[in-house]
């Protein structure tokens, strides 16, 4: 195609050239003869080149394929995130690698019960962790959130519950240096318990149970503020039925330290039935003697009572009581009549005057009597009457029945 176009106006970079309908072309001065000036005429051939617009085609379209298989066929991947073990108070997450594709990592961050409880470190490297000093008993939520230059990635959320101070199947113990016999002993408390035994120290290893506190192991738990114990703490869990404190237990600790007891809250049948016997001993007492059971004093329990001999030698042991009314807070009463006291028949006495009976003890009782027992009332109107009772040369007051009921039983 020919085209004919007259210039106009040459500048040094662009010439205008015009068309025969007088329309206006900006063209570049160097594509034109350099012998050109306004009001020449050229001539312009226009041709469109196929071949070469077909390899361009050509070219661009094997440049799309690419973009397409790189970027367009793979993306980022949720993360799966997994409980691999819980205790009383800590729990061990863990998930599969992640998968980016071919975006960018922005960040990987750990939510607990909707709300960020940190960014993981490495999250290339790294596909564990560990939440402590969680709530015995309680139920958490988990999940784990990807963010990356293609976009935010979240895994499903994760339930669960910390374990009961009874449930020790989330214990795992990796054994140290011990003899074979013990670390026999000690794989069969595991056992029974419930728990787990890994061979090394891992993220989820809860105890370090040795007798010795040397080797590659055992360097590491030290690393890892791992518990370091004796195999006596597994026979104190397996005893008590619960997981127990370690104080006591590491391998330089006192042994005094250890807590010992019944075991899940709950006494021996030995003990309720002596509790039992108890409440009725004093039930006994205080029908013999008139005085209420809150008053009655406190006794040991029959399982670990001593013999009769031992409580009567005890309550001997035990400080009289005050000689005279005056040291116990009170008035002296008058001295006593020296003439034989009279005796008043029952028949005569008022109400408000009875004679108190004095318990005595099975010795007193087959022992012979030496002198005359006599009772006697003073007529002063007094609260704490004095009777006395001479049995082998003894004396006692009524107020002393409680003791003197102690010692009977």
């Amino acid at each position: 195609m020919l085209i004919s176009l007259t210039v106009g106006k040459v500048d040094a970079g662009v010439a205008v050239l015009l068309t025969e309908d007088k329309r206006l072309i900006e063209f570049p001065s160097i594509l034109l003869p350099p012998s050109i000036s306004s009001g020449s005429i050229v001539d312009i051939t226009v041709s469109r080149n196929l071949a070469s617009e077909a390899a361009s085609q050509k070219s661009f379209q094997a440049l799309q394929s690419s973009i397409l298989s790189t970027y367009g066929q793979q993306t980022p991947s949720p993360p799966i995130l997994r409980c691999r073990n819980a205790t009383q108070t800590s729990i061990v997450l863990e998930w599969d690698p992640i998968s980016l594709a071919t975006a960018e990592l922005r960040s990987l961050s750990l939510y607990r019960n909707g709300s960020k409880a940190g960014n993981i470190p490495k999250p290339l490297d790294m596909t564990s962790t560990k939440m402590s000093g969680l709530a015995v008993d309680t139920e958490y939520d988990f999940q784990l959130i990807l963010r990356t230059s293609a976009g935010v990635y979240s895994s499903e959320k994760l339930v669960v519950r910390t374990h009961k101070m009874t449930d020790l199947s989330g214990i795992t113990i990796t054994p140290g240096v011990m003899p074979p016999p013990l670390r026999e002993s000690l794989s069969g408390a595991i056992d029974r318990i419930g728990a787990k035994i890994a061979e090394t120290v891992r993220i989820d290893t809860t105890h370090f149970v040795c007798m010795e506190g040397r080797g590659r192991e055992w360097e590491k738990a030290m690393e890892m503020n791992i518990p370091v114990v004796r195999p006596e703490w597994v026979e104190g869990c397996e005893r008590e039925g619960r997981i127990t404190g370690v104080r006591g237990y590491y391998l330089n600790a006192d042994p005094k330290l250890r807590q010992v007891g019944q075991g899940v809250g709950l006494q021996s049948p030995q003990r309720q039935q002596s509790q039992q016997q108890r409440s009725y001993t004093r039930l006994d007492a205080s029908e013999a003697t008139g005085i209420p059971t809150s008053q009655l004093p406190s006794r040991e329990p029959p399982d670990i009572q001593q013999s009769p001999a031992a409580n009567s030698l005890r309550a001997a042991n035990q400080p009289p009581p005050p000689s005279s009314p005056s040291e116990a807070g009170s008035p002296a009463p008058p001295p006593p009549e020296k003439d034989t006291p009279r005796e008043m028949p029952a028949s005569q006495a008022s109400p408000s005057q009875s004679t108190a009976s004095v318990p005595v003890s099975p010795e007193e009782e087959s022992a012979p009597s030496q002198t005359t027992s006599t009772d006697r009332i003073d007529e002063q109107p007094q609260q704490n009457l004095k009777s006395t009772q001479k049995n082998g040369g003894i004396s006692r007051k009524p107020e002393d029945s409680a003791s003197m009921v102690d010692v009977a039983l």
